[in-house]
């Protein structure tokens, strides 16, 4: 699943971080892949501030927005570290076994994913029977599950026209399409599109918080062998978030360039797209000591929507997949 900005798509295969031959060895090492998206820039930020190097740590990072690859990787153990949303760690082919435990949160989705319809349609309501563009297993597909719920209707009781998420300003240009499911920055565009009657959101990320939320995920072996390697990583990660709620302009300075981005088309995505989730966030979300947190009830929703529109095989259990004992007393002892 592709919920990315398409302007950085251009690097992807860019691999931005201190290799194993550099000046400052480090005594644990971190391999991460993670997709195009800002709110995985606190990796970057917490990387040139020196967080990582203070913990005796060294991160080498990659984006790559190909799933598939992500999963092979982690299940060869050629990386220590995965991070998407909640709802894509679930998605098909994933079952009980599949290496990859969630250890944290970073960010939350809040207005950057929704669904655009025209002015046809003033609420889920007058969807059925009509044509709803949407790409397999995107977060967008998920609010549209949670309001057609709301008003005693299914996926099935539309008219599914599967595409590719680049492709939405296109397909928003045929009339048959009453509705398309996307994400930023085409949401935004395509309440611009010429031709449409009066394009309007359906329904955003912004109306169910939490939803749609970028975890961390560990590999199980990894974990196991060395778990103060994973407590490094997250103290890097949430010192970085710390900055950015302290010193905007600071982390964005540091982050723009990762994302090919200027500055002030940085601050717009982060303004209205997203929020980073602080130490005390993340805890609230997997909760501590063993216990449950909201994002094991986010779980088990999400869970039963990609169930249902077939993007997930297995049932999985939230307990399992969620382990909080790396980010329990994070901080004690450590500096923040």
């Amino acid at each position: 699943m592709s919920r990315r900005i398409v302007r950085l798509a251009a690097i992807a295969g860019l691999a931005l971080a201190a290799t194993a031959g550099s000046a400052h060895a480090a005594s644990d090492t971190i391999k991460a892949l993670f997709p195009t998206w800002p709110g995985f820039a606190p990796v970057y930020v917490a990387s040139q501030m020196g967080y990582f190097k203070a913990e005796g740590l060294e991160v080498i990072e990659k984006f790559e927005d190909d799933r598939a690859n992500v999963l092979a990787a982690m299940a060869r153990g050629d990386i220590d570290v995965d991070m998407r949303t909640v709802g894509e760690h679930q998605g098909r082919p994933r079952d009980p076994a599949t290496p990859g435990v969630i250890i944290g949160t970073i960010d939350q989705s809040l207005g950057g994913d929704g669904v655009v319809g025209d002015a046809s349609v003033k609420s889920f309501a007058d969807m059925k029977g009509r044509v709803f563009a949407v790409e397999p297993n995107i977060p967008a597909r998920l609010l549209a599950q949670l309001e057609l719920k709301k008003v005693g209707l299914t996926l099935a009781d539309l008219k599914v026209k599967d595409i590719a998420t680049a492709d939405s300003i296109a397909v928003f240009g045929d009339s048959s399409v009453t509705a398309v499911a996307t994400y930023e920055p085409y949401l935004s565009q395509l309440l611009k599109v010429t031709g449409r009657d009066h394009p309007h959101i359906l329904v955003s990320s912004k109306d169910y918080p939490g939803i749609i939320t970028d975890i961390i995920t560990a590999r199980n072996e990894a974990l196991k062998q060395n778990p103060a390697k994973f407590a490094k990583f997250l103290r890097g990660i949430y010192r970085a978030i710390d900055l950015y709620k302290t010193d905007p302009a600071k982390y964005i300075s540091i982050a723009a360039p990762h994302f090919n981005l200027k500055p002030e088309e940085l601050k717009e995505v982060l303004d209205t797209s997203l929020a980073y989730t602080t130490y005390e966030e993340a805890i609230a979300f997997v909760g501590t000591k063993g216990g449950k947190g909201k994002l094991h009830e986010v779980f088990d929703t999400v869970m039963q929507l990609n169930l249902e529109n077939g993007a997930a095989d297995h049932k999985l259990d939230a307990a399992q997949q969620i382990d909080n004992s790396v980010v329990t007393g994070l901080f004690d002892g450590h500096t923040r």
